[in-house]
């Protein structure tokens, strides 16, 4: 498919889902939140679990399939049980309700001003907001350089293309849910969630899955997997063997929604890679949480960062490598990023130069 056919499939899928969230916004908020609701929304969750089908790059089907069959999904999966974003403001607009359900987006907290504040805070630096220019301009030339670096990517060892793999994917992953997040505070005056807390810095996997990578999953996956898991299994398990419960639980769900991302991506039969990945990491994580207790609680002695931290990314790489990249490099799914992004800079120059 050339690429015009594939915008214009891209501009109906999204008009399709908006169409259907708008149905979602007139006729399911007038019903009564549970298991009524859930069944007037199960259509359309249906319709927007089969609308990224319809796309076949890498980059538009991707983001499509991540935004509106998980993320839109499971936030209307809430908002049936009077839960989640949606549901967080009865008198939440129209444009609004339709952001915050496809983006990464949420409500903004209006703080009340002091009436003896004179003058505003100095500002704070904080790893939970917008990050700075000077961190967004890095990281553009950084994901230049890997652009460079992948033309000439048979020079290169294949350990160290498996670093270039993931350093891509995360710089790239960033820049899109920055520039749709970015959209959508612009337009509807919504506040952005910060996806990515500089994940390089993680000291253990407990740390990199649960505060640093892909915060927008995180936040979606702890309501809607890990906390009726722990709170239903608290009564017969205790709080201990509920938690590493849910924690499993989550990953395991996570592994699953990411085997169907993958399907989007690629088209082919399941081969579960990607599912042993999050279930691998589910037992260790829950191991890190057993042993981190035992030790703080019986010697109280912890692990030096620097330690922590070179084992969080043996373990991130060594299982990559095994058992989450091969998948998506049988595909060529690397080749396919690359003609996309080519083609994406061969049509900006076209559009700038028809402009100038």
């Amino acid at each position: 498919m050339d690429e015009n056919s594939e915008i214009r499939t891209f501009i109906k899928v999204w008009s399709l889902a908006f169409a259907s969230l708008t149905y979602c916004y007139m006729v399911s908020f007038k019903i009564p939140e549970g298991k009524l609701r859930l069944v007037s929304l199960l259509p359309i969750s249906y319709i927007l679990a089969i609308l990224p089908t319809n796309l076949t790059t890498v980059s538009l089907g991707g983001l499509t399939a991540l935004f509106l069959s998980w993320l839109a999904n499971s936030k209307l999966l809430l908002f049936s049980f009077g839960q989640g974003p949606l549901s967080s403001n009865p008198s939440i607009s129209f444009s609004q309700f339709i952001s915050i359900a496809c983006f990464p987006l949420k409500m903004k907290n209006k703080k009340p001003k002091s009436p003896h504040q004179e003058k505003p805070p100095s500002p704070k630096f904080s790893t939970e907001g917008p990050k700075s220019p000077i961190n967004y301009a890095v990281k553009l030339l950084v994901l230049v350089l890997l652009c460079v670096i992948y033309e000439h990517k048979e020079h290169f060892h294949p350990k160290f293309m498996l670093a270039y793999y993931c350093c891509f994917m995360y710089l790239g992953l960033e820049f899109s849910f920055s520039i749709a997040a970015a959209l959508g505070n612009r337009f509807v005056e919504l506040e952005f969630e910060p996806q990515f807390n500089e994940p390089y810095l993680s000291t253990s996997l407990q740390d990199f899955w649960g505060k640093r990578w892909n915060l927008m999953v995180s936040n979606i996956l702890r309501p809607t997997v890990y906390n009726p898991v722990k709170h239903y299994s608290m009564k017969i398990l205790g709080n201990n063997l509920a938690t590493l419960l849910a924690v499993f639980s989550t990953f395991v769900a996570s592994g699953v929604i990411h085997e169907m991302m993958y399907y989007y991506l690629l088209r082919e039969t399941p081969t579960w890679e990607v599912t042993c990945f999050f279930v691998l990491h589910g037992i260790l994580v829950d191991l890190e949480i057993v042993v981190k207790k035992t030790m703080k609680d019986r010697w109280r002695w912890r692990l030096h960062p620097v330690l922590s931290w070179a084992y969080t990314v043996f373990i991130l790489m060594a299982t990559g490598n095994w058992l989450f990249f091969p998948q998506l490099l049988r595909a060529n799914t690397d080749v396919r990023i690359s003609i996309e992004f080519l083609t994406l800079l061969s049509f900006c120059k076209n559009l700038a130069r028809s402009i100038y």
